[in-house]
């Protein structure tokens, strides 16, 4: 570790609360977040440029100070020293780390507030408390508007900076009606980017259950754009209210300036994705946890992608014979309660995947505290996450959401609609791989007596991978010689 020299220029005495590396979108915002919450912040960005346009534009007459170096933005911060990398994962926040470490000293901290792998964040905060820095892993969900004006933020890592960094965040963050910040202490490690990660796969889900939603009115009710506008927008004074409901009748309602139609209409049918979906259901797989929706919406924009494949397929691969179109406002109000349930089945998925992941890292996760966060500034911020929060607070290790009284009986109401639009999508040929998925979900999890039986017996007669009896105890194991040819030996491995 070096300490720096006292600069020759008092105006560079330390003075800021707080340093953020990376003047793109989100870096931008949040620093004037930050300083319009009454804090001085000091800003750095490696294309030097950056720093002079922000503090001469946006950022002129706030409590913005620009650096020029790293050395310069560290010489302005008050002890312990904050700074919070707002760069893209990956190489880029290693290399940062590299050239802030030793300019740093013990007890300063490090935040990275991108969206970074769990295992990363787990891995620099275990290396940098060799040289007693502290390392924190944030989520920070809420896009440019949130980051402006408060968005959801979840920090996770070394415990020690909590106290530190906590006036500035909880001051910044999403505020829901009784004051409460969108923000809290998630857990050590990586739990804080895991529980963001987690986020982002419920984020996949509800979006793609929306996207089926809009496509089942569309192509089996014949409604337009703005008639399905109309209908988003009547839903989200509901219990679908939710900012992603909210969003999508806007866009629904949204004329092409250039063409005058409906500019979903024009917008090409391929989705993207940065990866954080996939990372919830490469984390699923290996905890496993069932979070089926959350992968099939990563499977649906994998789909999405192959248009060519698609366009051609279309015009050779037969699909059913048309069939008369339903009573329209019967078809929304199904939609609408098949939407719904869905929506339950992939938040149970997410706490679940959390719960199970928690358990294996040894972290202890506050699953209504979660709940809260993402009940204002978040991008999956909605009504139904005071529903959730609640079911914590009445039973802090409730296994599964589906369990809790108020979702039981909300599905009770809403099965037979959900059954009946998934059984009719399938009649049009209209793929509902989410709403599908979600009531397999729920179907199995309901289920006393699953298949799982026969699955089993094969990996037995072929593997001789053993299984456990119905007339048994749980842990005793048996292998059956089925061909008569295979002997006695039998696997050592089962996992259940």
């Amino acid at each position: 570790m070096t300490t720096l020299p006292i600069p020759a220029d008092p105006t560079a005495l330390p003075q800021a609360d707080i340093g953020v590396i990376g003047l793109a979108v989100m870096g931008e915002n949040l620093i004037l977040n930050m300083a319009n919450h009454g804090f001085t912040v000091a800003a750095f960005n490696r294309t030097v440029s950056k720093v002079s346009h922000f503090t001469e534009g946006r950022a002129r007459g706030l409590s913005i100070i620009g650096a020029n170096t790293l050395e310069e933005l560290v010489g302005l911060l008050r002890r312990p020293r904050k700074v919070m990398l707002m760069v893209k994962a990956g190489r880029p926040v290693e290399e940062f780390i590299e050239h802030l470490r030793p300019l740093l000293e013990p007890g300063d901290i490090l935040i990275d507030g991108g969206n970074s792998h769990p295992s990363d964040t787990q891995r620099r905060m275990q290396d940098l408390a060799k040289d007693g820095l502290l390392y924190v892993g944030t989520g920070v969900s809420g896009g440019e508007e949130g980051a402006l004006t408060g968005p959801s933020i979840m920090p996770g890592g070394s415990p020690a900076a909590w106290p530190e960094i906590r006036p500035i965040f909880q001051a910044i963050a999403a505020k829901v009606a009784d004051g409460t910040p969108c923000c809290d202490w998630v857990g050590e490690g990586g739990a804080g980017h895991f529980v963001k990660t987690v986020h982002n796969g419920i984020e996949y889900a509800d979006m793609q259950m929306i996207a089926e939603a809009y496509h089942l009115l569309r192509d089996v009710g014949g409604l337009s754009a703005p008639e399905a506008a109309d209908v988003f927008r009547e839903w989200n004074a509901g219990e679908l209210d939710s900012y992603l409901i909210e969003i999508t009748a806007d866009i629904l309602g949204k004329t092409d300036d250039v063409t005058g139609q409906p500019l979903v209409d024009v917008i090409l049918d391929t989705a993207g994705q940065k990866g954080t979906g996939k990372w919830t259901s490469v984390g699923a797989l290996d905890a496993g946890a069932p979070a089926m929706t959350i992968t099939q919406a990563v499977y649906a924009r994998y789909m999405s992608a192959l248009k060519t494949e698609r366009v051609a397929a279309s015009a050779v691969l037969p699909g059913p014979a048309a069939r008369p179109a339903p009573d329209r406002a019967t078809l929304v109000e199904q939609v609408r309660r098949a939407l719904y349930a869905s929506k339950i089945a992939a938040y149970a998925q997410g706490f679940q995947l959390m719960r199970m992941t928690a358990q294996e890292s040894g972290w202890t996760l506050d699953y209504g505290s979660i709940a809260r966060m993402w009940r204002g500034g978040c991008i999956i911020r909605a009504a139904l996450l005071g529903t959730i929060s609640d079911a914590f607070a009445a039973q802090a290790e409730l296994p599964n959401l589906l369990l809790s009284p108020p979702f039981v009986a909300a599905i009770s109401e809403h099965q037979q609609a959900w059954r009946e639009v998934i059984a009719l999508a399938a009649l049009h040929g209209v793929p509902v791989p989410a709403f599908s998925s979600a009531l397999a979900y729920y179907d199995s999890y309901r289920a006393a007596r699953l298949p799982a039986n026969l699955l089993q017996a094969q990996r037995d007669y072929f593997g001789a991978h053993t299984y456990e009896r119905t007339d048994g105890p749980r842990g005793e194991f048996h292998h059956t010689n089925w061909t008569g040819r295979g002997g006695e030996t039998a696997s050592t491995t089962y996992n259940a």
